[in-house]
């Protein structure tokens, strides 16, 4: 059910915060397939948990780049995940190339970029993973190889209008992506393509990072692409000299040459190498080109895009490729077993085999410069005999289409680019189903609402940049309606009151402001550092911004909140220790999280701390880790009280303690499954144990990853707003759960409808429903623009930080790809 705002809520809006997210430079997927890595062009990474069914996306973690790469020269360029170990369900390691030549490594487990090689003193363009074979999927291959004697994949029948759909059920064999296996030799190498002109190979050592190997004999232009044989036995080169190269690994020799076969030199911009030895090259002219890579003789050739064609990927089963380049285009190709008929009745029909152009999605405003195949492994939609029938109706819920698609098991095509979105594709059904944003809002700006401020004539906000903290105080009298599409609301007027900056080669990393206003603080990559903010006599709104000294030795920190009284700042360190300082006295007090009773002096064990939520009578500290465990500690005797292990298997996407009751922790997870958790009693809470698993189906389909909640700022208050970028659910835990998709509800309306003949309970039913605001409970309210912000001001106030994305392209370094509007 997706409702306006209600009228008896006021909003005030805030649309002029400025918001610059960065582009996606490269993607990468884990060796199990359910990660995705996004390097952004500020160095930051993003790894993604892989979404099926009605379950949105979650970033799992950010991770900030090295403090000096603020230097152009350092900007990633390559990003590349090695299936290194032998195990199930590994992940492998994650590695990303940079401009200025160097190598490093990412620690997913403590939050950390290390560089593992110094620069080879010239640029690095492209990397490419020796391929991982896995046994049973190489005995598969050599008796297809034997069937077919020839260098294309399997046939998959005639193209018709089911090929164009791609509904075919000989497809279910994309699922089977097989991860685990012994590897024919120890170890794994890693191929770069250099500016210089030279293809340099390096082993992967678990003890030493990375080995040099051999270079390749250098070429006249720069290399920009490289790509393995899936014998592991060739590597293909492309360069910008328009020449696309195999060479022989063992020996280092150049075993052929092909010329893309344009005038003029040509940049290769992407190469990949299907495991039947095709080669499919991606070119500076827009042609994407199909070659056997057995002899270098030109196969097919296509040139649907109208820019550089950036990136190639190729489906599980590889008999699709889909490529993207500067025209936002990202577009599908598909193998083919096309029967030609014989006018002689006694001849077979002749087979050709051939790739053919099936569909193309304009889904980017910009270049896209990044693509990745990646596979959900979190839980699914509800089986088949559980699902409810949808009331029809006028407005289909937000993504509809998407849960058609996105199965667990079932392989999805990502893109990113320099419109700095992420966008999941169906890949069997590519042509069907329009593409789903993964993430409305990137980059989102972390901010903090302080509401009641007695040195200050309104609430303040704190706005967190990558290099710089702004304090605006909202001023809510003079704000005016708004005219502009969305929501209803007002647009609240803001004066920046305060603005600091880190130093120029630092990050901020996290921030926060106390509840009175008078500190706030940051942590860059460095240190943490305390504020005062302090109101001069002159000025109405003159402010001073005075430095306070933290005690020595204090480690930076991945998160930090001040407790409700303002008087203690907490800082989940790096070290992944919690410290506890007095902001008065200096005091200082830490404590490991750990999973077990009396080990708080034992070394830290645990994974870092990225999430940190204090009880308003500052009793309780709920502490979270990147992948959802929960740490209780008690603030009055500084001990862990309570551990809990990731909840239903998922990462803590939201949490809260309820104002209304301290002992209670709300908390969303990434699964959609919503709990309240009696931190006291160390068990689930009563509602939690009625509802948590009987939650209703809308709310299971929530548009949008859960960034945050908003508790009315009410001692009596029973309920909270949970809300996405794209949407927020209102839920009042003292109504009982139940909607339109709830068999319950369903029969009271019929019943309610049946009153309607009767006047006194028809007046009756009114009553009610003027009691309970006219809704039922977990009613939704859509934003039309993506929202950054959701907070209380008072119990019938509400603020909005959103940001109309128009405003945002248009701030881009670069202006939106032409597209030719219909009509015109």
């Amino acid at each position: 059910m997706i409702l306006e705002f209600d009228a008896m809520l006021k909003v005030h809006r805030i649309r002029s915060i400025d918001w610059n997210p960065s582009p996606i430079v490269a993607l990468a997927t884990s060796a199990n397939g359910s990660q995705v890595a996004a390097a952004r062009e500020d160095d930051s990474l993003e790894i993604w948990l892989v979404s099926a069914g009605s379950v949105g996306w979650h970033c799992l973690l950010t991770i900030q780049g090295d403090p000096d790469s603020r230097d152009p020269s350092s900007k990633m360029s390559s990003l590349v995940w090695c299936p290194t170990e032998l195990r199930a369900g590994s992940l492998g390691r994650l590695f990303s190339s940079s401009v200025d030549g160097t190598i490093s490594e990412w620690d997913l487990f403590n939050l950390r970029k290390k560089k593992i090689m110094d620069t080879i003193g010239t640029s690095i363009w492209q990397m490419a993973a020796e391929p991982f074979i896995d046994s049973q999927l190489k005995q598969k291959e050599e008796q297809n190889a034997q069937q077919n004697g020839d260098a294309f994949p399997l046939g998959t029948g005639n193209v018709d209008e089911e090929d164009l759909s791609e509904g075919d059920e000989d497809e279910d064999r994309e699922n089977e992506i097989l991860i685990d296996g012994q590897r024919d030799d120890q170890g794994a190498r890693l191929a770069c393509a250099c500016d210089d002109g030279c293809v340099k190979i390096y082993n992967i050592s678990d003890a030493e990072g990375l080995i040099y190997w051999k270079t390749l004999p250098r070429v006249s232009g720069r290399m920009l692409s490289v790509s393995w044989s899936h014998s592991r036995n060739r590597i293909y080169s492309g360069s910008s000299d328009g020449f696309i190269r195999c060479w022989d690994v063992v020996l280092g020799h150049e075993l052929f040459r092909i010329d893309v076969g344009h005038k003029g030199d040509h940049c290769i911009w992407s190469l990949i190498v299907l495991r039947c030895g095709t080669v499919v090259s991606g070119d500076s002219s827009g042609r994407v080109q199909f070659w056997d890579g057995q002899v270098g003789t030109l196969l097919q050739a296509h040139s649907y895009h109208k820019g550089d064609v950036k990136a190639l990927v190729a489906s599980p089963n590889h008999d699709r490729v889909f490529s993207s380049g500067s025209d936002g285009q990202v577009i599908l190709y598909k193998f083919s077993n096309e029967a030609v008929a014989s006018t002689d009745t006694q001849v077979t029909p002749n087979v050709t085999k051939r790739w053919i152009y099936i569909s193309s999605k304009p889904a980017h405003t910009h270049d896209v410069r990044a693509l990745t195949i990646a596979v959900p492994i979190s839980h699914e939609d509800l089986p088949h005999e559980e699902k409810v029938k949808r009331k029809r109706g006028s407005a289909k819920p937000l993504d509809y289409s998407y849960h058609k698609w996105a199965h667990l098991g079932v392989p999805m095509l990502i893109s990113g680019g320099e419109d700095t979105k992420l966008f999941a594709f169906s890949v069997r059904e590519f042509a069907k189903f329009s593409q789903h944003d993964i993430c409305p809002a990137p980059q989102r700006l972390p901010m903090q609402l302080v509401i009641k401020t007695p040195s200050f004539p309104g609430p303040l906000l704190l706005v967190q940049s990558p290099q710089w903290l702004d304090i605006y105080c909202v001023n809510l009298k003079n704000s005016a309606k708004n005219s502009s599409p969305g929501p209803s609301g007002r647009s609240a007027n803001t004066n920046l009151v305060a603005h600091v900056e880190c130093k120029a080669s630092q990050k901020i990393i996290c921030s926060t402001i106390s509840s009175c206003g008078t500190f706030f603080a940051y942590s860059d990559q460095i240190k943490p550092n305390l504020f005062e903010l302090k109101r001069t006599k002159s000025g109405k709104l003159s402010l001073t911004v005075n430095k306070k000294k933290l005690p020595q030795g204090l480690p930076f920190a991945h998160f930090m909140l001040f407790s409700s009284d303002s008087s203690r700042l907490v800082l989940a360190g790096h070290d992944r220790r919690i410290y506890v300082i007095d902001v008065g006295s200096g005091q200082v007090h830490n404590f490991a999280p750990c999973r077990k009773a009396n080990c708080e002096n034992l070394p830290p064990t645990e994974p870092p701390i990225t999430k940190m939520f204090a009880s308003p009578d500052d009793q309780w500290l709920a502490a979270i880790n990147c992948f959802g465990d929960i740490y209780v500690f008690n603030l009055e005797t500084l001990r862990q009280h309570w551990f809990i292990s990731r909840l239903d298997g998922a990462s803590v996407t939201a949490a809260g303690f309820a104002p209304g009751n301290g002992n209670i922790l709300v908390v969303c997870t990434s699964s959609n499954q919503l709990y309240a958790l009696d931190v006291e009693a160390k068990q689930m809470g009563e509602w939690s144990m009625r509802n948590t698993y009987s939650l209703p189906r809308r709310y299971q389909e929530f548009p949008g990853e859960v960034i945050g909640l908003s508790f009315q700022p009410s001692s009596t208050s029973s309920s909270v707003f949970v809300y996405s970028s794209r949407a927020m659910c209102l839920i009042d835990f003292d109504l009982p759960v139940g909607g339109e998709d709830d068999p319950d509800t369903s029969n009271n309306n019929k019943s309610i409808s049946k009153m309607q003949t009767n006047g006194a309970l028809k007046r009756k039913h009114q009553e009610v429903e003027t009691k309970k605001g006219g809704r039922t409970n977990f009613d939704f309210f859509a934003f039309r623009d993506p929202v950054l912000f959701v907070g209380h001001l008072s119990e019938k106030s509400l603020l909005v930080v959103d940001r109309p994305w128009k405003k945002v392209v248009d701030n881009f370094e670069f202006q939106p790809v032409d597209k030719h509007i219909y009509g015109t």
